[in-house]
Order: C-alpha cells, then structure tokens, then sequence
C-alpha cells in the first residue's frame, strides 16, 4: 500500500512539473512575440509601356508606386494612395492591378478623345504620361513621399510637378501645417518672402542663375500645405506656374526652426528633436 502511495505521488509531481514547464514556456513565447515589433517596410511596383495611335503619334505611360506591407490603418493608406477612388486591396499585388488599370485608361481615354482630330497628325511626335511615388525620408516615424508627374500632349512645352505629403506613422495621419507651427499666417507668408531667394529654381540667362523674386507672379507667397521638413527647414514647395514663371520651375523655400521657434508644435518639436 506504502509502494502504491509513493508511486501515485511521484507521479502526480511528475505531472505537476510537466504542467508549470508548459506553462512557463507558453509564457516565455509570448513575451518573445510581444516584444517583436513589425519593421517597417517598403516595396514598389511600375508598369512602362506605349502604343502607335497612327504612324505619327506614339503614346507612352509609365507610373511607379510604393507599397507599405506594414501599414494597415485603412484611413492612412486612404491618404497615402489620394487620387485613386475605391481602391481596397493595398497587397503589392493589388498596387500592381491599380497601376494596370490606370494604364488602360489612359490609353483608351486618349483614343476616345482623338477620332475627331488624329487625322490632323502628320508629324512625328510622342506624347506621355508618367507619374511616380517616391519615398523621401522616415523620420522619427514622419513618413515622406513625393508625388510627381509629367505629361506631354501636344503644345509648347511639357508639364510637370510634385506635390509633397507627410505621414504620422504614430498617429495614423496626414500632417497639416497646424501640427507643425501656429505661426500667424501673415508672418509665415512674410518669412517666405524673405527666404525665397535662399535655393535657386532653374531659371537662367547668359550671366547665370535668376533670382526665384524676379520670376514672381504674385504678391504674397501663400503658406501652402505642400511641405516636408529635416532636421534643420521646414521647405515649402511650389510648381512651375503657381508663383512664378514656368522657365523658373520648382521652387523651394526654407524655413528654419530657429525661425519658427515659439510657434512649434511641443509634441512634434519633441519628437523631431529640436532645440
């Protein structure tokens, strides 16, 4: 009876040991999977391709997008893909149908609209379309793309142009000048146009570089919500033709935080690091 006692209590701490060593580690590969954050990551697809509409006119598109694996918040993809209507599947592969999509429509859109003067065309030329997301910087979790595009269909000249969009990957939005700096419009607008000379557009004469302030078409310098930042500027930009002449093209402004200092926003200074 003592025998069979003792081999029933081995037993039962056998299986009282075995317990609290499957708990354990259960507990220990849950803490391993907690404390592994998703690395942010980033991928890309592109689609170039052409047609002939006649023997004169040639037709091109290409367009390049980003992908974010990582990224799940629908309403900052939402933002992220702007433009693009309906869009649900934001998998590479769902990037790569968009880009398709796009393609065909530019081409069939282009061929609806020339019946009623292709004919006309009678020397040789290509026109284009061709847009791109570029992915600039991530800093302290401030995610920037640029968006470009070029176009030719016809005419003088090509255009073109970028537009510039921050991401808060923390917060899950689109930055706004407001989270940055509550500077009254009126001083940012004069800080502009005391800085608009400090980086040189792409207009030039037989002495050289123009100055961006003798290509000007407006007044006053708008404080607008095409912005990005590093370390040291905030950098307002501005396509041909929004304040100045085609010929001085992209225009960028800096701002410096030192500039801004006693407007800024405490929780980006903070996270930008800023003195």
């Amino acid at each position: 009876m003592k025998n069979t006692i003792a081999v029933l209590a081995f037993s039962s701490l056998l299986v009282f040991s075995a317990c609290k060593k499957t708990e354990n580690t259960a507990s220990n590969t849950d803490k391993t999977e907690a404390s592994k954050p998703e690395t942010f990551a980033v991928d890309s697809v592109k689609v170039s391709d052409s047609i002939m509409l006649n023997d004169s006119l040639k037709l091109k598109f290409s367009s390049r997008m980003l992908v974010f694996p990582t990224i799940k918040d629908k309403t900052l993809l939402d933002s992220i893909y702007f433009g693009n209507k309906n869009i649900q599947d934001f998998s590479k592969n769902g990037i790569q149908a968009l880009v398709d999509k796009n393609k065909n429509e530019y081409f069939n859109n282009v061929k609806k609209d020339s019946k009623d003067w292709l004919s006309d065309v009678k020397y040789s030329q290509e026109w284009y379309s061709d847009t791109g997301m570029n992915m600039k910087s991530n800093i302290s979790d401030y995610l920037h793309i640029e968006y470009a595009w070029g176009s030719y269909e016809g005419g003088a000249h090509d255009n073109y142009g970028s537009s510039e969009r921050v991401f808060d990957l923390k917060n899950n939005k689109k930055l706004v000048l407001k989270d940055i700096t509550t500077m009254p419009e009126n001083k940012l607008q004069a800080l502009l146009m005391k800085n608009i000379n400090k980086i040189n557009g792409g207009a030039t004469d037989d002495k050289g570089k123009i100055n961006n302030s003798d290509m000007l078409l407006v007044e006053v310098i708008p404080a607008t919500e095409n912005f990005y930042f590093d370390e040291k500027n905030l950098y307002f930009h501005y396509s041909p033709y929004e304040i100045t002449a085609f010929a001085a093209g992209d225009i960028t402004i800096p701002v410096s935080w030192e500039e801004l200092k006693g407007t800024l926003n405490p929780e980006f200074k903070e996270r930008m690091k800023i003195q």
